[in-house]
């Protein structure tokens, strides 16, 4: 289970790219930008994997979803809470299944569904961030009013103070634009989000743009996995408690994708 993505990752949902992956046709209606190199991508999510497993994670691959080369990103498809996981519904039309396709793998896992996200409510699990007793989430061109309403009705009872946090169509997921990175640290970009939306947090501002987004994995005890070309973070961080492992995961870039929405965490603490 899950109360905050401040704790230490116990446990991890991934999938490794595949056919669908390498052998995307229509960029567009997939967006991607690029087509990645399929035999470079699957180094990258290897050494990914193997970064998270020497950290102490067990790390979980789920095969992809034939047809789906966004089901690589499989943070988007559910959030894992206290209780159990919330089953959502992607925004993107051409992802619809892939919140099935986890439902499936997690409940073979042994986890519960104690909710689900229903139409015409949209959410994205990019855009949920929980902090402590606090939930962000983002009200994005992926993730709806009707979506947020029912997550709240969901994640209130836990004791969770949900905030909701608009954002411009420009910035597809809050993870690009806020995270934690520590029990009581957000890592944020101040472009975007006023400070004033953190009260009993730690933070620390970033610019963001091409080289500089929030979109980390945050393995615990202050240790990070940062994309190489997120210059704007490791700079930032340099010279602070925080060890970064600066990989490279520039094929997932090509989707719009950075190294947060590569996971799927079940179990932090």
């Amino acid at each position: 289970m899950l109360r905050s993505e401040g704790d230490r990752l116990r446990r991890v949902v991934v999938s490794s790219p595949g056919e669908a992956f390498v052998g995307i046709t229509d960029l567009v209606a997939h967006n991607f930008g690029q087509r990645p190199d399929g035999r470079l991508a699957v180094d990258q999510h290897d050494l990914m994997k193997a970064t998270m497993a020497a950290f102490g994670a067990e790390v979980i691959d789920l095969p992809e979803l034939s047809g789906h080369p966004n089901s690589v990103f499989t943070r988007d498809t559910a959030l894992s809470t206290p209780e159990g996981f919330v089953r959502l519904r992607l925004g993107l039309p051409t992802r619809e299944g892939e919140d099935r396709w986890m439902a499936d793998g997690l409940e073979a896992l042994g986890e519960p569904m104690i909710g689900e996200i229903e139409a015409p409510g949209t959410v994205e699990g990019g855009d949920v961030v929980l902090a402590g007793s606090v939930a962000f989430v983002g009200e994005s061109i992926r993730t709806n009013r009707s979506g947020i309403d029912q997550l709240t009705g969901v994640l209130t009872p836990m004791g969770y103070d949900v905030r909701v946090i608009p954002l411009p169509d420009s910035i597809l997921h809050l993870d690009k634009v806020l995270l934690t990175i520590g029990a009581e640290t957000l890592l944020f970009c101040a472009d975007f989000i006023e400070e004033d939306r953190f009260d009993g947090f730690e933070t620390i501002a970033i610019p963001y743009g091409p080289t500089s987004t929030a979109n980390v994995i945050n393995l615990g005890d202050n240790e990070l996995i940062v994309n190489r070309s997120n210059r704007g973070v490791i700079k930032r961080l340099a010279g602070t408690r925080y060890i970064v492992h600066d990989l490279d995961l520039s094929e997932y870039a090509k989707g719009t994708g950075g190294p947060n929405c590569l996971i799927m965490p079940v179990d932090r603490g």
